[in-house]
Parts: C-alpha cells; sequence; structure tokens
C-alpha cells in the first residue's frame, strides 16, 4: 500500500514499454483505446507466461476505466501486479503509466485486471507448474 503523502507511483513490475506511433492515433491525435488495451493483454501475458511456465489465454478482463488521453510519441509503459494464482489461472492488475508532456510526471492512464489460463499445445487447460 501506498503512502497517502506520497506521489503515486506504479504497482507492480515492469512487463511491457513501447512507444505511441502515429498509426495508433484516431483523428484528434490520441492512442486508440483498443490500441491501448491490446498492449496491456501482451504485458499481461508476459507475466502470466512466466508464472504458468508456458503458454497461456486470456479469459477474462474486467474493470477497465480510462482516466486521460494518451498522446502520440508518449512512451507507454505496462506494470503487472500479479494478485492471484488458482490451480490453471492467473489474475494480474495490469496499469498503463506515461510521462506528462508538460512536466515529465508519471500519468496513470488506465488499469485493468486479467485473468489468464495456463494451456497445453492443443490450447486445453492445464495445470500450472509449480
Amino acid at each position: 500500500m501506498q503512502d497517502i503523502n506520497s506521489a503515486p507511483t506504479p504497482q507492480g513490475d515492469l512487463a511491457l514499454q513501447t512507444l505511441a506511433m502515429p498509426k495508433d492515433t484516431n483523428a484528434n491525435g490520441d492512442i486508440f483505446g483498443g490500441w491501448l488495451l491490446s498492449q496491456m493483454d501482451i504485458a499481461g501475458a508476459i507475466s502470466a507466461g512466466d508464472v504458468a511456465g508456458g503458454r497461456v489465454a486470456t479469459v477474462a478482463i474486467d474493470g477497465m476505466v480510462f482516466l486521460t488521453p494518451v498522446h502520440m510519441g508518449a512512451v507507454v509503459s505496462c506494470y503487472a501486479d500479479i494478485l492471484d494464482i488458482g490451480r490453471s489461472s492467473i489474475r494480474i492488475m495490469v496499469e498503463v503509466w506515461i510521462n506528462s508532456q508538460h512536466d515529465g510526471e508519471p500519468i496513470k492512464v488506465t488499469e485493468g485486471e486479467f485473468v489468464f489460463v495456463a494451456i497445453d499445445e492443443s490450447g486445453r487447460t492445464r495445470e500450472i507448474r509449480s
């Protein structure tokens, strides 16, 4: 838990960092929400794959709220925090942060809870290896 007097900081580990490019923007120059969601899914899958020791699939996304637009050229950082590991599933909170164009201060863009399931080579659910 963060100290209420400190500046907000990302929770979890840096799982993915990428650059928001012009092809990912809408007519107003802001990044498409779907592009951002795909980056979060990739970040979560990287972390879940590490935990599962192999292939995983996204089975649920919950609680997505966009707090601020992402400008073209922003460095998008996705942080993954493992919330729970079940027999075959992994629940992860993924946060997205950028730095302000004006003062460089970190800004939280969105967060969402992702659930992944470990799968075998046939795409069937498997138990997570210890």
